[in-house]
Protein backbone atom coordinates (compact mmCIF):
# COMPACT_ATOMS: atom_id res chain seq x y z
CA UNK A 1 0.00 0.00 0.00
CA UNK A 2 3.12 2.25 0.00
CA UNK A 3 2.84 5.17 -2.45
CA UNK A 4 5.72 7.76 -3.82
CA UNK A 5 3.29 10.74 -2.41
CA UNK A 6 -0.21 11.14 -1.09
CA UNK A 7 -1.83 12.95 -3.71
CA UNK A 8 -4.83 15.50 -3.02
CA UNK A 9 -7.76 14.91 -4.63
CA UNK A 10 -11.15 15.76 -2.99
CA UNK A 11 -12.16 19.17 -1.09
CA UNK A 12 -15.19 19.97 0.99
CA UNK A 13 -16.42 22.90 3.54
CA UNK A 14 -18.82 23.77 5.16
CA UNK A 15 -19.82 26.93 7.28
CA UNK A 16 -22.78 27.38 9.94
CA UNK A 17 -25.41 29.51 8.52
CA UNK A 18 -25.36 32.24 10.94
CA UNK A 19 -23.32 34.88 10.08
CA UNK A 20 -22.06 38.07 12.36
CA UNK A 21 -21.56 41.04 10.96
CA UNK A 22 -19.08 44.09 12.35
CA UNK A 23 -22.44 45.82 12.76
CA UNK A 24 -23.86 43.30 14.60
CA UNK A 25 -21.00 43.48 17.09
CA UNK A 26 -21.12 46.88 17.02
CA UNK A 27 -24.25 47.01 18.94
CA UNK A 28 -22.90 44.80 21.85
CA UNK A 29 -19.18 45.70 22.19
CA UNK A 30 -17.30 49.07 22.23
CA UNK A 31 -16.38 48.40 18.45
CA UNK A 32 -17.55 49.72 15.18
CA UNK A 33 -16.94 47.99 11.44
CA UNK A 34 -14.24 50.73 10.91
CA UNK A 35 -11.92 49.56 13.69
CA UNK A 36 -12.44 46.42 12.92
CA UNK A 37 -11.56 46.29 8.97
CA UNK A 38 -8.87 48.72 9.69
CA UNK A 39 -6.98 46.81 11.77
CA UNK A 40 -8.09 43.18 10.48
CA UNK A 41 -9.46 43.25 7.28
CA UNK A 42 -12.71 41.27 8.34
CA UNK A 43 -16.43 41.67 8.12
CA UNK A 44 -18.20 38.98 8.37
CA UNK A 45 -17.75 35.67 10.65
CA UNK A 46 -19.94 32.74 11.01
CA UNK A 47 -20.80 31.64 14.37
CA UNK A 48 -22.32 28.21 15.39
CA UNK A 49 -25.73 27.99 17.32
CA UNK A 50 -25.14 26.87 20.92
CA UNK A 51 -26.69 23.43 19.56
CA UNK A 52 -23.89 22.58 17.32
CA UNK A 53 -20.22 21.35 18.44
CA UNK A 54 -17.07 20.99 16.55
CA UNK A 55 -18.13 17.72 15.32
CA UNK A 56 -21.02 18.41 13.57
CA UNK A 57 -19.35 20.87 11.60
CA UNK A 58 -16.38 18.48 10.78
CA UNK A 59 -19.32 15.73 9.29
CA UNK A 60 -20.47 18.35 6.90
CA UNK A 61 -17.17 19.16 5.76
CA UNK A 62 -15.99 15.82 5.56
CA UNK A 63 -19.25 14.76 3.70
CA UNK A 64 -18.62 17.33 1.04
CA UNK A 65 -14.77 16.47 0.72
CA UNK A 66 -15.64 12.57 0.24
CA UNK A 67 -18.33 13.82 -2.43
CA UNK A 68 -15.71 16.05 -4.20
CA UNK A 69 -13.13 12.80 -4.32
CA UNK A 70 -16.10 10.63 -5.91
CA UNK A 71 -15.55 7.67 -2.68
CA UNK A 72 -17.60 7.11 -0.14
CA UNK A 73 -14.77 5.57 2.32
CA UNK A 74 -11.48 5.96 3.16
CA UNK A 75 -8.83 4.08 5.72
CA UNK A 76 -8.23 7.05 8.37
CA UNK A 77 -9.54 10.24 9.50
CA UNK A 78 -7.18 12.72 10.81
CA UNK A 79 -9.27 15.84 12.50
CA UNK A 80 -7.71 18.84 13.63
CA UNK A 81 -9.25 21.17 16.45
CA UNK A 82 -8.59 23.89 19.44
CA UNK A 83 -12.20 22.85 20.11
CA UNK A 84 -13.12 18.91 20.56
CA UNK A 85 -16.47 18.07 21.74
CA UNK A 86 -15.17 16.98 24.73
CA UNK A 87 -12.07 16.92 26.70
CA UNK A 88 -11.89 13.41 26.27
CA UNK A 89 -12.37 10.81 24.19
CA UNK A 90 -10.93 12.43 20.90
CA UNK A 91 -13.71 13.59 18.44
CA UNK A 92 -12.12 12.63 15.06
CA UNK A 93 -13.46 8.67 16.04
CA UNK A 94 -17.32 10.08 16.41
CA UNK A 95 -16.74 11.89 13.01
CA UNK A 96 -15.26 8.55 11.29
CA UNK A 97 -18.43 6.77 12.82
CA UNK A 98 -20.70 9.44 12.15
CA UNK A 99 -19.77 9.33 8.51
CA UNK A 100 -20.43 5.57 8.22
CA UNK A 101 -16.43 4.79 7.54
CA UNK A 102 -16.77 1.80 10.14
CA UNK A 103 -14.20 1.49 12.13
CA UNK A 104 -10.79 3.29 10.70
CA UNK A 105 -8.28 4.64 11.98
CA UNK A 106 -9.25 8.00 13.73
CA UNK A 107 -7.26 10.72 15.62
CA UNK A 108 -6.90 14.22 16.57
CA UNK A 109 -4.50 16.82 16.17
CA UNK A 110 -3.65 20.18 18.00
CA UNK A 111 -1.92 22.60 17.08
CA UNK A 112 -4.28 25.25 16.63
CA UNK A 113 -4.52 27.39 13.72
CA UNK A 114 -1.92 25.01 12.43
CA UNK A 115 -3.26 22.25 12.60
CA UNK A 116 -4.92 21.40 9.37
CA UNK A 117 -0.89 21.61 7.69
CA UNK A 118 0.00 19.09 11.14
CA UNK A 119 -3.10 16.99 10.16
CA UNK A 120 -2.31 17.14 6.51
CA UNK A 121 1.41 16.17 7.12
CA UNK A 122 -0.18 13.04 9.64
CA UNK A 123 -2.08 11.85 6.74
CA UNK A 124 1.12 12.10 4.18
CA UNK A 125 2.20 10.01 6.62
CA UNK A 126 0.05 7.14 7.18
CA UNK A 127 -0.09 7.10 3.55
CA UNK A 128 3.68 6.91 3.04
CA UNK A 129 4.14 4.23 5.81
CA UNK A 130 1.73 1.90 4.20
CA UNK A 131 -0.95 1.99 6.66
CA UNK A 132 -3.67 3.59 4.36
CA UNK A 133 -4.50 4.09 0.92
CA UNK A 134 -6.78 7.29 1.89
CA UNK A 135 -7.02 9.37 4.56
CA UNK A 136 -9.63 12.15 5.12
CA UNK A 137 -8.29 14.97 6.63
CA UNK A 138 -10.32 17.77 8.18
CA UNK A 139 -9.88 21.33 9.94
CA UNK A 140 -12.75 22.01 12.12
CA UNK A 141 -13.36 24.93 15.00
CA UNK A 142 -15.85 26.16 16.68
CA UNK A 143 -13.67 29.20 18.77
CA UNK A 144 -17.19 31.17 19.39
CA UNK A 145 -17.25 28.34 22.35
CA UNK A 146 -13.72 29.56 23.94
CA UNK A 147 -13.66 33.26 23.20
CA UNK A 148 -14.70 35.81 26.28
CA UNK A 149 -17.98 37.83 25.14
CA UNK A 150 -16.55 40.70 26.54
CA UNK A 151 -13.23 40.90 24.95
CA UNK A 152 -13.70 42.77 21.03
CA UNK A 153 -10.49 41.84 19.94
CA UNK A 154 -11.00 38.04 19.83
CA UNK A 155 -14.71 38.24 18.72
CA UNK A 156 -13.55 40.48 15.89
CA UNK A 157 -10.83 37.99 14.63
CA UNK A 158 -12.32 34.31 14.99
CA UNK A 159 -15.42 32.76 13.46
CA UNK A 160 -16.66 29.21 12.97
CA UNK A 161 -16.06 26.20 9.99
CA UNK A 162 -14.46 23.26 8.51
CA UNK A 163 -12.77 22.44 5.64
CA UNK A 164 -11.69 18.73 4.52
CA UNK A 165 -9.46 17.20 2.06
CA UNK A 166 -8.87 13.23 0.74
CA UNK A 167 -5.59 12.19 0.29
CA UNK A 168 -4.74 9.05 -1.34
CA UNK A 169 -1.85 6.96 -2.54
CA UNK A 170 -0.29 8.20 -5.69
CA UNK A 171 2.63 9.19 -7.87
CA UNK A 172 4.52 12.47 -6.84
CA UNK A 173 4.96 13.63 -9.92
CA UNK A 174 0.95 13.41 -10.52
CA UNK A 175 -0.83 16.83 -9.94
CA UNK A 176 -2.10 17.35 -6.51
CA UNK A 177 1.10 15.03 -5.14
CA UNK A 178 1.95 17.15 -1.59
CA UNK A 179 5.61 17.90 -1.61
CA UNK A 180 6.99 17.18 1.94
CA UNK A 181 5.79 19.23 4.58
CA UNK A 182 7.85 22.08 6.44
CA UNK A 183 6.96 22.04 10.33
CA UNK A 184 7.94 23.77 13.01
CA UNK A 185 7.07 24.72 16.87
CA UNK A 186 8.62 26.89 19.53
CA UNK A 187 7.17 25.98 23.01
CA UNK A 188 8.96 29.26 24.71
CA UNK A 189 6.33 30.96 23.55
CA UNK A 190 3.39 29.26 24.66
CA UNK A 191 1.54 31.46 26.59
CA UNK A 192 1.05 33.83 23.29
CA UNK A 193 -1.96 31.69 22.57
CA UNK A 194 -3.40 30.36 25.01
CA UNK A 195 -6.64 28.86 27.01
CA UNK A 196 -5.12 28.57 30.49
CA UNK A 197 -7.76 26.43 32.37
CA UNK A 198 -9.36 23.20 31.51
CA UNK A 199 -5.99 21.35 31.39
CA UNK A 200 -3.80 19.55 33.90
CA UNK A 201 -2.11 22.32 34.88
CA UNK A 202 -5.29 24.78 35.56
CA UNK A 203 -7.46 22.12 36.21
CA UNK A 204 -11.60 22.64 35.71
CA UNK A 205 -11.80 22.48 39.72
CA UNK A 206 -9.74 25.42 39.65
CA UNK A 207 -12.55 27.66 38.18
CA UNK A 208 -15.33 25.85 40.14
CA UNK A 209 -13.10 27.93 43.26
CA UNK A 210 -13.28 30.96 41.45
CA UNK A 211 -9.77 30.90 39.75
CA UNK A 212 -8.69 30.09 36.26
CA UNK A 213 -9.16 31.89 32.89
CA UNK A 214 -11.38 29.35 30.93
CA UNK A 215 -10.90 31.50 27.52
CA UNK A 216 -8.66 32.37 24.52
CA UNK A 217 -6.08 34.82 24.49
CA UNK A 218 -3.75 35.57 22.68
CA UNK A 219 -0.82 38.64 22.73
CA UNK A 220 -1.31 40.43 19.41
CA UNK A 221 2.07 42.11 18.49
CA UNK A 222 3.57 39.36 19.45
CA UNK A 223 1.86 36.55 17.32
CA UNK A 224 2.22 39.03 14.26
CA UNK A 225 5.70 39.44 13.97
CA UNK A 226 6.09 35.62 14.72
CA UNK A 227 3.55 35.00 12.38
CA UNK A 228 5.13 36.85 9.57
CA UNK A 229 8.33 35.25 9.71
CA UNK A 230 7.68 31.77 10.68
CA UNK A 231 5.36 31.79 7.69
CA UNK A 232 7.32 33.03 5.42
CA UNK A 233 10.35 31.58 5.53
CA UNK A 234 8.50 28.07 6.07
CA UNK A 235 7.10 28.66 2.80
CA UNK A 236 10.05 29.61 1.59
CA UNK A 237 11.81 26.57 2.11
CA UNK A 238 8.64 24.44 1.15
CA UNK A 239 8.76 26.08 -2.31
CA UNK A 240 12.65 25.34 -2.43
CA UNK A 241 11.71 21.40 -1.88
CA UNK A 242 9.43 21.50 -4.69
CA UNK A 243 12.33 22.85 -6.53
CA UNK A 244 10.76 26.54 -6.94
CA UNK A 245 11.74 30.23 -6.43
CA UNK A 246 9.47 32.32 -4.48
CA UNK A 247 8.74 34.00 -8.56
CA UNK A 248 7.53 30.33 -9.57
CA UNK A 249 4.50 30.81 -6.60
CA UNK A 250 1.86 30.80 -8.52
CA UNK A 251 -0.44 30.88 -5.33
CA UNK A 252 0.16 31.49 -1.73
CA UNK A 253 -2.51 30.32 0.52
CA UNK A 254 -1.67 31.58 3.80
CA UNK A 255 -4.31 30.99 7.10
CA UNK A 256 -6.26 33.89 7.32
CA UNK A 257 -5.36 35.20 10.35
CA UNK A 258 -5.62 38.94 9.69
CA UNK A 259 -5.15 41.19 6.43
CA UNK A 260 -2.04 43.11 7.77
CA UNK A 261 0.08 39.49 8.49
CA UNK A 262 -1.20 37.87 5.07
CA UNK A 263 0.27 41.25 3.17
CA UNK A 264 3.46 40.85 5.32
CA UNK A 265 3.94 37.23 4.42
CA UNK A 266 3.80 38.14 0.57
CA UNK A 267 5.94 41.14 0.66
CA UNK A 268 8.39 39.10 2.84
CA UNK A 269 8.73 36.29 0.45
CA UNK A 270 8.63 38.76 -2.45
CA UNK A 271 5.59 37.51 -3.58
CA UNK A 272 3.25 39.88 -5.31
CA UNK A 273 -0.11 40.21 -2.83
CA UNK A 274 -2.51 39.51 -6.12
CA UNK A 275 -1.44 35.86 -5.35
CA UNK A 276 -2.30 35.36 -2.50
CA UNK A 277 -6.13 34.73 -2.33
CA UNK A 278 -8.04 36.54 0.96
CA UNK A 279 -11.37 34.53 2.53
CA UNK A 280 -10.97 36.18 5.68
CA UNK A 281 -12.98 39.26 4.57
CA UNK A 282 -15.97 36.69 4.60
CA UNK A 283 -15.15 34.09 7.61
CA UNK A 284 -12.72 35.57 9.47
CA UNK A 285 -9.78 33.62 11.03
CA UNK A 286 -11.58 30.12 11.54
CA UNK A 287 -8.68 28.47 12.65
CA UNK A 288 -8.14 24.50 11.79
CA UNK A 289 -10.74 25.67 9.15
CA UNK A 290 -9.11 28.37 7.51
CA UNK A 291 -6.45 27.15 4.92
CA UNK A 292 -9.10 24.71 3.03
CA UNK A 293 -12.03 27.18 3.29
CA UNK A 294 -9.35 29.40 1.20
CA UNK A 295 -8.89 26.53 -1.12
CA UNK A 296 -12.04 26.05 -1.44
CA UNK A 297 -13.39 29.81 -2.06
CA UNK A 298 -10.02 30.84 -4.55
CA UNK A 299 -11.31 27.75 -6.44
CA UNK A 300 -14.49 28.78 -6.99
CA UNK A 301 -13.92 32.42 -7.69
CA UNK A 302 -11.22 31.43 -10.47
CA UNK A 303 -8.37 32.45 -8.27
CA UNK A 304 -6.95 29.05 -7.93
CA UNK A 305 -6.78 26.39 -11.47
CA UNK A 306 -5.37 23.30 -12.18
CA UNK A 307 -1.59 23.65 -12.35
CA UNK A 308 -1.05 26.62 -10.42
CA UNK A 309 1.93 25.69 -8.31
CA UNK A 310 1.05 26.26 -4.35
CA UNK A 311 2.22 26.87 -1.46
CA UNK A 312 0.02 26.44 1.67
CA UNK A 313 1.09 27.84 5.04
CA UNK A 314 -0.18 28.61 8.32
CA UNK A 315 1.08 29.80 11.88
CA UNK A 316 -0.71 28.91 15.07
CA UNK A 317 -0.27 28.50 19.08
CA UNK A 318 2.49 26.43 20.46
CA UNK A 319 4.05 28.30 18.80
CA UNK A 320 3.54 26.25 15.49
CA UNK A 321 4.13 26.51 12.00
CA UNK A 322 4.13 25.01 8.83
CA UNK A 323 4.33 25.20 4.90
CA UNK A 324 4.07 22.49 1.96
CA UNK A 325 3.65 22.67 -1.74
CA UNK A 326 1.54 21.15 -4.00
CA UNK A 327 0.87 21.79 -7.90
CA UNK A 328 -3.19 21.81 -7.94
CA UNK A 329 -4.84 19.25 -9.26
CA UNK A 330 -8.50 19.66 -11.17
CA UNK A 331 -10.74 19.17 -8.36
CA UNK A 332 -14.32 20.36 -8.29
CA UNK A 333 -14.96 21.26 -4.11
CA UNK A 334 -18.38 20.31 -2.50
Amino acid sequence: MSADAAVLCGLGTWLPPHAVTNADLARELDTSDDWIRSRTGIGTRHVADPSMATSDLAVEAGQRALKSAGREAVDAVVLATTTPDHPCPATAPLVADRLGLGTVAAFDVGAVCTGFLYALAAGAGLIAAGAAGSVLVIGADVYSSILDPADRSTRAIFGDGAGAVVLRAGRADEPGALVPPVLGSDGSGSALIIVRAGGSREPLHTLAAGRGDPYFRMAGKAVFRNAVERMADASLTAARRAGWAADDIDRLVAHQANLRILHAVADRMRVPRERCPVHLDQVGNTAAASVPLALAHAVATGRLESGHRTVLTAFGGGLTWGACAVRWPEITPA
